[in-house]
């Protein structure tokens, strides 16, 4: 088996593909800013189900310092990075969002190409993909590129489009023989495997806990970060997917409307908290005053959009779990956790 280095193993995907890898046979690197989250690490491995006892070691790389790359990548065959800042709130200059994100993804290629490494997978989103546009009816694919010129763009989604432009330009101009595959996640929900975990989460967990009155008018893609990490290895191993960006999303954009009805009629009594109606888009922009995650929707708002994943399916024989099923995986392990109001209910 090979060599793999995870960057961002404390991650919500990222611990997800640690467990996929060891699962697999490979040899396991992982990177944390601080040494001191090695345990959270691999308490997060073990609730994944795999043992982070064997074959996995931990070792300290900053994304926004070149120390301790060049140790990272050593001896390795495969780098998947996916390591990338992702805040619940608008940072105060989006800069301190798209330098770390641009300035990470180089220093990660640059030290993967000097250790000889194969090829590099790269995290990217559909972030990158679909936004600065008007409503379209035809489905977003890999073929696309946000529009950064576009109104409206948050600092998250111009730091994810810069990111990944920036390594195919190293790519083509400096990677040597070093190759690139991208994945771009719709947004990830799925077992949280512990209290640290994507953005994305919060839709559900607010929802469960009937934080908002009723649902926003926003329209999503759906994909299990199960998935996600299993996407992942069939773009590190598979020959025609060098060179290749990969949209993962599992069936039809969801309106949150439609996700709330989900969990409502999955999980019965233990969703009781979850509204069933649709807000006004005035409301939204009344609870932005006041909370900063409403802020980074309303660019969105009222927003259809879609997306297809033909080619990750047809090309690497990907077969994602159904977006319903992502949902309701992602209230019950919440509620496993303590991680909402009614968590004993919510995690029968």
């Amino acid at each position: 088996m090979s060599t793999v280095l995870v960057t961002g193993g404390s991650g919500f995907i990222g611990s997800h593909t640690i467990v996929q890898l060891l699962a697999a046979g490979h040899q396991v690197r992982t990177t944390v800013r601080d040494l001191r989250r090695e345990p959270d690490v691999r308490e997060l491995v073990r609730a994944g189900g795999g043992d982070p006892d064997v074959r996995l070691t931990v070792v300290a790389a900053d994304l926004e310092r070149d120390a301790g790359w060049p140790e990272a990548v050593a001896g390795t065959d495969y780098v998947l990075h996916i390591a990338s800042p992702f805040p619940s709130a608008t940072p105060k200059h989006e800069n301190e969002l798209i330098v770390p994100a641009r300035e990470g993804a180089l220093r990660v290629l640059r030290a993967a190409r000097d250790a000889g490494a194969q090829r590099v997978v790269m995290t990217s989103s559909f972030a990158a993909i679909g936004y600065g546009y008007p409503r379209q009816s035809a489905p977003f694919d890999e073929t696309s590129w946000t529009n950064l010129d576009g109104p409206g763009l948050t600092a998250y989604v111009k730091s994810k489009t810069i990111a990944e432009r920036a390594a195919w330009d190293f790519i083509a101009s400096e990677g040597g023989r070093l190759e690139l595959s991208v994945v771009n996640p719709t947004a990830v929900f799925g077992p949280v495997l512990g209290h640290d975990y994507a953005t994305s989460i919060l839709i559900v967990q607010r929802l469960m806990d009937g934080a908002i009155p009723g649902c926003p008018r926003l329209t999503f893609g759906v994909v299990d970060v199960r998935d996600v990490a299993d996407l992942h290895l069939r773009a590190m191993t598979h020959p025609e997917a060098a060179g290749q960006r990969f949209l993962a999303s599992s069936g039809a954009f969801m309106p949150i409307v439609q996700m709330a009805r989900v969990l409502k009629e999955r999980l019965g009594p233990r969703a009781r908290r979850v509204p069933a109606r649709e807000l006004p888009d005035l409301l939204i922009w009344a609870l932005a005053l006041i909370d900063p995650a409403a802020r980074q929707i309303l660019p969105e708002l009222g927003k259809m959009k879609n997306g297809t994943s033909a080619k990750a399916m047809t090309l690497l024989g990907w077969t994602p779990r159904a977006r319903e099923d992502a949902i309701v995986a992602t209230a019950e392990s919440l509620g496993r956790l303590g991680l909402l109001k009614d968590s004993g209910a919510a995690a029968v």
